[in-house]
This record gives structure tokens, sequence and C-alpha cells, in this order.
């Protein structure tokens, strides 16, 4: 039996670190062998993070993904921290926005949503790419949303759908460094992220927001982060050598 931590030695940019998937993934990727920078816009909320980790193996930087400066130093920051190239790259910063009619969407919403997930994976991929290192990984955090629409959802979901376009892009470009760029599509999550939609839910359709996406999830329940984290893992191992280009369903079934 081969017990070598699959990620020994691999450092790993985390965006939206603070947050409860980026914080199980560092936490999970640390345990595999791997260096973490975590990025994201608060620092307390950082620092708590990576408080939990292992100081030798973890690092933090404050960021805005929307921004190209900040990604800049944020990519530079990972790459000095430990010397050497980037391995893996785990676009995971998000917002979600509003539910309304399309007649009343916010145009400000619609764009700071798209910003975060379309404009910062992008410029995360643009900047880390020339330092990353061949056979390396990229994994795009996108959403059940980016397999289906939903009535009011607009910023959101359209900017899950573009997050699968520039993933199949990057895979065909990056196919002959050997670097694999995948999307992974969470359904709901028990965290704040996903309970402030169904609070927001809740007030248009009248009944617990919980409850109504647990009835249309096949497996009747929320995914946690840590669940998450282990298809990451996956996504950014070698146990996924010969994929890229894919999307990769972790939503109890809900988008079957």
């Amino acid at each position: 039996m081969n017990l070598a931590r699959l990620l020994e030695g691999k450092t790993c940019l985390i965006t939206g670190g603070a947050g409860s998937i980026g914080r199980a993934t560092a936490r999970l990727f640390t345990e595999q062998g791997a260096r973490v920078m975590l990025v994201d816009l608060d620092a307390a909320a950082l620092q708590r993070a990576a408080d939990s980790l292992d100081a030798e193996r973890s690092a933090w930087t404050t960021a805005d993904v929307s921004d190209e400066a900040s990604v800049h130093d944020a990519v530079a920051a990972t790459a000095q921290r430990w010397g050497g190239g980037i391995d893996v790259l785990f676009s995971n910063a998000g917002n979600f926005g509003v539910v309304r009619p399309i007649a009343e969407y916010p145009l400000d919403v619609f764009d700071a949503v798209y910003a975060v997930h379309v404009k910062g994976a992008f410029l995360m991929c643009k900047h880390a790419v020339p330092k990353m290192n061949d056979g390396g990984s990229i994994v795009i955090n996108s959403s059940v949303a980016g397999t289906r629409g939903d009535p009011g959802v607009y910023a959101y979901i359209t900017a899950k759908h573009a997050q699968v376009g520039l993933m199949r892009c990057l895979a065909k470009e990056l196919a002959p460094r050997r670097i694999r760029v995948n999307t992974i599509h969470p359904g709901p999550v028990e965290n704040g992220f996903q309970l402030a939609v169904e609070q927001d839910l809740q007030g248009i359709i009248g009944r617990d927001g919980t409850q109504f996406f647990n009835e249309i999830i096949p497996m009747g329940r929320h995914g946690t982060p840590d669940e998450i984290a282990q298809s990451v893992l996956y996504l950014a191992s070698v146990q996924s050598s010969f994929t890229t280009g894919t999307m990769l369903a972790v939503d109890g079934g809900m988008s079957a």
C-alpha cells in the first residue's frame, strides 16, 4: 500500500480561503503534505483560518480577486513564500447576489457577482498560470447553479455558467503543459453562504428555505464543506491525472 500523501511538497493557492469550503480544503491539503496560501478580503478571518493550520505549511494574504494589481500581488506572494512555482490553484472566492425578477434585478449586484466569479477566476488564472509548474492543477469552484437555470438567480447562475466556459478554454490551452483544469459543482452546503441564500429565498417563497432545498436534493440533505474538500483534493492530485476539461458534480444528485 502506498501511504504517500497526495500533495506532498506541493504549493497551493486558495481564494475564498476564509470561507468554510476554503478552510476545509486548506486543512485537507496541509494534511496531505501541501503548503497553502489562503487569499481573501477579510484579514481577521484569514488569520483565524490560518491559526487552525500548521504554521509551517500555511500563510495568508488579503486580495480582491476582481482587482488585477491585487491578484498579481497575491500570486507573487505565494510563489515567493516557499520559492519555486505554484502547483495548485483553487479559485473559490464567491458571492451570491439576490433573487429577483429580471425587470427588478439590480445592475450593481449583477456586476459585483460577475466581477468576483468570472473576472476573479480569469485574473487568478491569468497571473497564476505563468508561475505554475507543469503538471499542476486548476480547480474552479462553480456550483450546481452552473448546470441549471432557476428564475430570479440571474447574476449567480450566469456567472457560474461562464466559469465553465473559462475552464474549457484553459483546459485546452494548458494541456501541453499537463496542467489540468476542471470545475467543481457543489450543491447546497451547510455553511453561512448557503444559509443567507435560503433566508433570502424564504421571504420569496414563503416557506423554510433549507427544507425547500433538502426536498429537491435526491440524497435529502445538504453537503458539508469537508465533502466538497475531498472532491477538490481529487481534482488537485495525481488521482485525476487524466482528467481535464470536466465538470465534477458534488451535489447529492441535484443536477441528475
